[in-house]
C-alpha cells in the first residue's frame, strides 16, 4: 500500500486578511506563492506541510465555541509553555466563557500521553497545539 502524508489543511474564512494576520501573528507562519486560482486565498508553509486559507463568504458551519471533540487540525511545538504564554500575551485566557472566541482549553495531562491546548482561529475553526513526541 502507498504511504499516506499529510500535504496540507485548508481553511476557510470570511475575511482573509483578518485570517492571514491571526496565522502570521499566533504561529509565526510564512506565506508561499499560490497559483491564481478563481477564489482568493494564501498558503502557508509549516514545516514539511501547508495550511491554505481560502476566502469563502459563507463562512464555517461552527456557531458554539471550543470543543475538543470536534473536527479540528493539530501543530505540534517544542515550547508548549512557551506557546501558552504566547496565546495568553494575545488576550486568550482559559477563564474566558464557553462561546468566547478568546476562550482556550488547555490539558497539560492528557489522554493522549501529551500536553495539549485548544483554540478558536478567527472564523472558529478549532485548533489543538501539543507537545506530542
Amino acid at each position: 500500500m502507498p504511504q499516506m502524508l499529510i500535504h496540507h489543511v485548508a481553511l476557510v474564512t470570511r475575511d482573509l486578511d483578518r485570517a492571514v494576520a491571526f496565522y502570521e501573528e499566533v504561529f509565526g507562519l510564512v506565506r508561499l506563492e499560490r497559483p491564481p486560482f478563481a477564489t482568493k486565498g494564501v498558503w502557508f508553509a509549516c514545516g514539511a506541510q501547508q495550511v491554505h486559507i481560502i476566502e469563502y463568504e459563507p463562512g464555517s458551519f461552527r456557531a458554539a465555541g471550543v470543543d475538543v471533540n470536534d473536527g479540528h487540525f493539530a501543530f505540534h511545538t517544542d515550547d508548549f509553555e512557551g506557546m501558552v504564554d504566547k496565546l495568553r500575551s494575545l488576550g486568550f485566557s482559559e477563564d474566558a466563557g464557553p462561546d468566547d472566541p478568546r476562550r482556550i482549553v488547555v490539558n497539560r495531562n492528557s489522554l493522549a500521553g501529551f500536553a495539549q491546548v485548544y483554540l478558536l482561529d478567527p472564523d472558529r475553526n478549532i485548533i489543538e497545539i501539543n507537545a506530542a513526541p
